[in-house]
């Protein structure tokens, strides 16, 4: 399936007319002289990828050059910090740049949609860039939809992560609770019990639907029984990798099961409600209907 470009892209937010102008043609710039944004969206870096990255740029250079703005006499990154960082890594002095005249407005919005469109936010920095860019930009959640290429629902969705307490929101920056975890629990509203369910479907590794149903009870008030884990069977790198990969791309749970020594088995989505089950069947038939 091809993917669905998200928003104008970053393309077309450079060559919109009174947004970018080109200064320069490409050019050698010294990498001690280059500052990260201060509106970058993202927080995290994997350090495993960065060192894959350098590796890399040792061998063949950076292929790509990075979108840099003149600030004073030092230059400030647009887009490309991964390569700016993997490039120190690789002790690079300078590094090929593209200097162009942006905006801090339009800094903000051509940082955020190059992250999405690339997948490199976890949920929460993805759900921190569109409040950043309703906050910042004065814009609506359906202009931030149309903006980076998702449904109003979807970005509902994300921003509702942020009320989640602090330590919640790393454990899902970490992994530890997926996004479909995360919606669940934003159905009980005290803190101290979403603490507690937290740290039960970690440590009994619960599936998205189990977390519902230990939700749902909790809720109406009844006493639970533990509720049982529900476990595939140890996947391999591939399928996990491949998992990671569905479910950013989804917005939602996804789990390949396929039972131990067979080479079929199933891709189970999960969805929320009547909007989600649209959103993600307009993901997988947009270019068949």
């Amino acid at each position: 399936m091809t993917r669905k470009a998200l928003g104008r892209g970053l393309g077309a937010l450079l060559s919109a007319e009174g947004t970018a102008t080109a200064t320069e043609d490409t050019s050698e710039v010294p990498i001690d002289l280059i500052d990260p944004s201060s509106l970058q969206p993202r927080s995290v870096f994997d350090e495993a990828k960065l060192a894959e990255l350098a590796k890399s740029i040792r061998a063949n250079g950076v292929v790509q050059p990075l979108l840099l703005r003149r600030k004073g006499a030092r230059f400030e990154l647009v887009a490309g910090e991964r390569r700016w960082r993997a490039a120190q890594l690789a002790g690079l002095r300078k590094v090929p740049a593209v200097l162009r005249d942006v905006s801090d407005e339009k800094l903000l919005e051509i940082a955020i949609i190059e992250n999405i469109q690339r997948e490199d936010l976890n949920p929460i920095e993805e759900a921190g860039a569109y409040r950043k860019l309703i906050d910042s930009l004065g814009l609506t959640q359906e202009m931030v939809a149309e903006r980076v290429g998702r449904d109003r629902s979807y970005i509902t969705n994300y921003l509702r992560l942020l009320r989640l307490p602090d330590d919640l929101q790393q454990l899902l920056q970490a992994g530890r609770l997926s996004t479909g975890h995360a919606r669940t629990l934003l159905g009980v509203d005290d803190v101290g019990t979403q603490r507690r369910l937290a740290r039960k479907i970690i440590d009994q590794d619960l599936s998205v639907r189990a977390t519902e149903r230990l939700v749902r009870v909790t809720v109406e008030g009844g006493r639970t029984a533990r509720p049982v884990a529900e476990k595939q069977p140890e996947a391999d790198a591939n399928i996990k990798a491949a998992e990671s990969k569905l479910r950013r791309y989804f917005g939602t749970q996804v789990r390949i099961v396929r039972p131990k020594g067979a080479s079929s088995g199933k891709i189970e989505l999960e969805f929320y409600n009547e909007s989600d089950l649209h959103r993600l069947y307009t993901l997988l038939m947009h270019d068949r209907i």
